[in-house]
């Protein structure tokens, strides 16, 4: 049996976890009607099959109709969910794998117009930042029928196969109770602590009385809201004291701090540059001081901290969820002692941005992840072993030499630069977001382990890729930044890529002209700023960096905020024009004909990339497939079809920017679900 931490069992009251790593409640927005279909099943299976010990599903499953999702999350107070979840915990019981479930009513944090249109309530008028509806204040009629709806949800998961369920109890309605910040109640449900908790007391006695003993039932807590005003850690202990003196509840979920603003809920759940597992030890103060079984997730991505968190006596359970959504084969690597193999989260938050945008969640640099249905998270070997020509060594070009080598393809890979990486490496060269390098490190390793040769300073030309006689040519060559969107003064500007590459030192009056809302124009404006240089950061659009979504934007904001920094939105740079030492902005707006004159030393454009194509279009005249790519059969996973013309030589596609301006999720799809079939 193994020594290590990680893989030993814990015993959760009558049940049997086969070792200590979970994934925590959260929803990935799946659901299909408010259902848990296929697409939800698959992608718990497939953890499950991996060896995780535990699952749960649902970042609040919602238990009444006046707590309608913000995002796609499961309706647990329809009767119609119950056989969804039981095929969903059969097929991971199947792996050994117990699964749970969080159930919640939002309170506040939600809004009027979604579902049935009723209105939010919460324990106060005041309403959330985030979610921006002013709740009516909740009655005793309203809290009677919530409590049911509690009970109600938790015996429809009992009966779909559930092993236990976890009450949500930060941001939500429980602590909204439980917080002097959001609750202005007066009589039985406000005022003391004893009174702020009733209606969470009253709700775990119904889940109780409908669900029996045995149940497993446990609560996700903030015990510390870090706000002024708000639940404190002394509070936040004899909260939990007094969760556990009722004899009902079998583990506690610890959280810190408050997700009612942008913020607030980057500092609960941290991204890229911030520091790893800040709330663990917190956590472990709660179970040291406490006693029930403790389980926490927060930035905890690697293997080192996890196994940390056990040895030391910091958890029970600990929650591995993004690590997850990265790597769905993470245990079993584990196991296997291929933790060198582990694909790393790299913090981007890509996953949770998009869910709070009303997207599905996706990983970064894991595009089989959500897809399970349709792309695999083990690359399948191939009937015929073909030579593989990738030009490129940026994302793309890096994903799809891993899956050809996987595949068993002979794999050679032209890049002009010294090093792999491409936008990527640029990116990473910011402190905040050097974890984006891992997305080129781990593809390196698996390529350097597959014997995939790399021509590094290799600029290569039609020549060089058809001397190696490949069976397929991959034209992964990126883009070049787009600057040419003015009328006049193109040769003025220079782009946010020569600010963060460091080819172009900051001015001293900037303006950083963003027509992209994606991640350079603020890293650029990031670094100008910090060279002690006044920054106007303008967009045409109404809100500024979009692409970066939401927890993201936090730590731009903080890097920003106290610096000599301006934001102006809806206004569009329309012409740039020498003015002595200056260049004259020729600043206008779609909403009008208004237009003025600024002026500055230095003006930075981000408006995305025109694709480096060149070398795409002098090959397609002696391939198979005259560069052409099939709909169809990219979508639905069969092979591409090669009868463009019969008499070429190879197979040719080109994949992420070269062929337009995108992201590096979608660079690497590009790469996985084309080579998957080659």
């Amino acid at each position: 049996m193994s020594k290590d931490p990680l893989l030993q069992p814990y015993q959760l009251k009558h049940l049997t976890l086969k070792n200590r790593i979970m994934i925590t409640s959260h929803e990935p927005a799946y659901p299909e009607d408010g259902m848990p279909k296929d697409r939800y099943r698959a992608y718990h299976e497939i953890r499950a099959k991996a060896g995780v010990a535990m699952t749960m599903t649902a970042g609040s499953a919602a238990v009444s109709r006046n707590s309608p999702p913000v995002f796609n999350n499961i309706l647990a107070y329809k009767d119609e969910v119950v056989p969804w979840v039981k095929r969903l915990t059969d097929a991971c019981h199947d792996h050994g794998c117990a699964v749970m479930i969080q159930l919640t009513h939002l309170g506040r944090r939600t809004h009027w117009n979604k579902g049935d249109w009723l209105p939010a309530v919460a324990p106060s008028h005041e309403r959330e930042a985030a979610h921006r509806a002013f709740p009516k204040q909740v009655e005793d009629w309203d809290i009677d029928r919530i409590i049911q709806d509690y009970a109600d949800a938790a015996e429809r998961m009992k009966e779909g196969g559930m092993d236990g369920i976890e009450l949500q109890a930060y941001g939500h309605l429980m602590d909204q109770f439980w917080s002097p910040v959001t609750n202005t109640l007066d009589g039985p449900y406000g005022g003391s602590l004893e009174n702020r908790m009733r209606f969470s007391l009253q709700v775990i006695d119904a889940v109780r009385k409908r669900v029996g003993d045995e149940f497993i039932l446990g609560i996700r807590f903030t015990a510390d809201e870090d706000l002024e005003g708000g639940i404190t850690p002394e509070e936040g202990l004899e909260i939990a004291r007094r969760l556990k003196a009722t004899g009902q509840i079998d583990f506690l979920n610890v959280i810190r701090g408050h997700i009612d603003t942008d913020p607030g809920l980057t500092d609960v759940i941290p991204v890229q540059g911030m520091r790893n597992a800040p709330h663990l030890d917190f956590a472990g103060t709660i179970r040291k001081e406490i006693g029930l079984p403790t389980f926490h997730a927060a930035k905890i991505p690697d293997v080192a901290t996890a196994r940390h968190a056990i040895a030391e006596g910091l958890l029970d359970m600990v929650g591995m969820t993004r690590a997850h959504m990265a790597d769905p084969l993470l245990v079993k690597k584990i196991a296997e002692k291929r933790e060198d193999d582990i694909r790393p989260c790299v913090g981007a938050t890509y996953c949770l941005d998009r869910i709070y945008q009303a997207g599905d969640a996706l990983c970064i640099h894991n595009p089989a992840t959500g897809r399970e249905l349709t792309m695999p998270h083990e690359i399948p070997p191939a009937d015929t072993r073909k030579k593989v020509v990738i030009v490129g060594a940026g994302p793309a070009g890096m994903e799809a030499a891993r899956v050809a080598a996987e595949r068993g393809h002979d794999v050679t890979v032209f890049e002009a630069a010294p090093d792999a990486g491409g936008q990527v490496r640029l990116t990473a060269q910011s402190e905040r977001r050097r974890e984006m390098i891992s997305i080129i490190d781990w593809r390196m390793d698996q390529c350097l382990a597959r014997d995939v040769r790399f021509r590094f300073n290799t600029f290569a030309e039609a020549d060089d890729v058809e001397g190696e006689n490949p069976d397929v040519v991959i034209v992964a060559t990126g883009g070049l930044p787009h600057t040419e969107v003015l009328t006049e003064g193109n040769d003025l500007v220079v782009s946010a890529w020569d600010i963060i590459a460091g080819d172009v030192k900051p001015g001293k009056r900037v303006l950083v002209y963003d027509d992209a809302g994606d991640h350079p124009a603020l890293q650029a404006a990031e670094i100008i700023a910090n060279s002690g240089a006044h920054v106007e950061i303008m967009t045409p659009d109404r809100s500024f960096a979009p692409d970066v979504m939401a927890m993201n934007l936090v730590p731009y904001m903080r890097a920003l905020q106290d610096k000599d920094v301006r934001f102006t939105v809806t206004y569009r740079l329309k012409a740039a024009q020498k003015s002595g030492n200056m260049i004259k902005a020729v600043v206008g707006t779609d909403y009008s004909k208004f237009t003025e004159e600024r002026e500055f030393d230095q003006i930075v454009v981000n408006h995305g990339t025109v694709p480096m194509d060149e070398l795409y279009f002098e090959l397609k005249p002696n391939s198979k497939n005259l560069g052409s790519v099939s709909q169809e059969a990219l979508i639905f996973g069969r092979p591409q079809p090669l009868d463009a013309n019969p008499g070429g030589d190879y197979a040719l596609y080109r994949i992420g920017d070269a062929v337009s301006a995108r992201n590096t999720h979608a660079a690497i799809y590009d790469a996985l679900r084309l080579m998957k079939e080659i």
